[in-house]
């Protein structure tokens, strides 16, 4: 005889959560200036992008970072822009795209909403 209680859904990860809030915000205030949104939290093998968006002709790979006070811009160190940049590269190889013009952008979020949006954040920073 097997049991057929089902499992307890898993708790809700708070800080999953906030996250998730912050990437939504982030994707709206994007849009409401003009960009377009190709793609959200690209999850491959290296990592995730949370936001693909396209400003104009330029590929836009946006760092979102959600946080309960001031700041989140300081959170995208030389090793979050390494591994940005590799995800990047490897995004734009597979859709074809190598020869086209991209930046990195952060947008931080704050708990209240409100956005602080850095273009052009850093350059692309691989390894090799």
């Amino acid at each position: 005889m097997t049991s057929s209680a089902a499992k307890p859904p898993r708790p809700i990860d708070p800080r999953r959560a906030f996250g998730q809030r912050g990437e939504d915000v982030a994707t709206e205030f994007l849009r409401r200036r003009g960009f377009e949104i190709l793609a959200r939290n690209v999850r491959t093998p290296l990592g995730e992008i949370d936001i693909v968006a396209l400003d104009d002709d330029v590929v836009v790979f946006v760092e979102v970072k959600a946080r309960r006070g001031a700041g989140g811009l300081e959170a995208v160190d030389l090793r979050k822009q390494r591994k940005l940049s590799r995800l990047a590269v490897a995004f734009l190889a597979r859709a074809g795209w190598s020869m086209r013009r991209a930046r990195f952008d952060v947008v931080a979020v704050d708990s209240a909403g409100g956005c602080t949006h850095v273009a052009n954040a850093f350059d692309c920073a691989t390894d090799s």
